[in-house]
């Protein structure tokens, strides 16, 4: 019940800040609920499609879908209000990523694939809502700049997965994965943490 409560939360605020990316890029309204569902549940239908899990889950659970839409048009009407607490919606990410690992995970183990597989079930659902958004506003994935993001849902299936196997009581793996996650994400946020960055400089051959 407490992750499925969560991730109602967190595809909600993942769906006003895909809506605000489509802003951005002056889309219509269809624009914008596609671009607030696929930030939303992106991630989940990419991990389901590789995975052959079946149905997807937002078609066996029409609602998830109704309400990211909702979602993004009603931040076409409170958008500043949406920017003005943007930290709010930072904390909501935070917690929605780790919960989306979580579930990937639950996903691959309920389908018996290896703990390996779970892992990337797990990043997959993490972390592809963000890319698809940027994919379609033509944007650099933030994911892939900005502080700890992808690595964070890495840790949080790890740790999960590492409880799980010496299992510890369910719940208490949820709550720790959730608050290790949270606490992981938003200190990589404070504090400005992120992986090394690769920068590759050619310079031109003078013939």
């Amino acid at each position: 019940m407490l992750l499925s409560i969560i991730y109602v939360i967190g595809i909600t605020a993942e769906a006003m800040t895909g809506a605000l990316s489509a802003g951005r890029r002056n889309m219509d309204w269809f624009g914008v609920m596609l671009v607030a569902s696929a930030t939303a549940i992106g991630g989940g239908s990419v991990r389901d499609i590789l995975l052959g899990h079946y149905p997807l889950t937002w078609v066996k659970h029409p609602e998830y879908l109704l309400i990211t839409c909702i979602a993004g048009i009603v931040t076409t009407w409170l958008a500043k209000w949406v920017v003005k607490f943007h930290g709010v919606f930072i904390r909501l990410d935070a917690l929605g990523l780790a919960a989306f690992s979580v579930i990937g995970c639950q996903v691959g183990l309920n389908m018996g694939l290896h703990y390996g597989i779970c892992v990337v079930a797990a990043v997959i659902t993490g972390v592809f809502g963000g890319l698809l958004r940027d994919l379609i506003c033509r944007q650099a994935p933030l994911v892939l700049h900005n502080e700890l993001y992808a690595s964070v849902s890495l840790v949080v299936a790890c740790l999960y997965l590492t409880l799980h196997y010496f299992s510890i009581d369910e719940n208490i793996t949820v709550i720790t994965s959730l608050i290790v996650g949270y606490l992981m994400r938003m200190a990589s946020v404070r504090f400005k943490w992120r992986l090394p960055i690769f920068q590759l400089k050619v310079e031109e051959s003078v013939h």
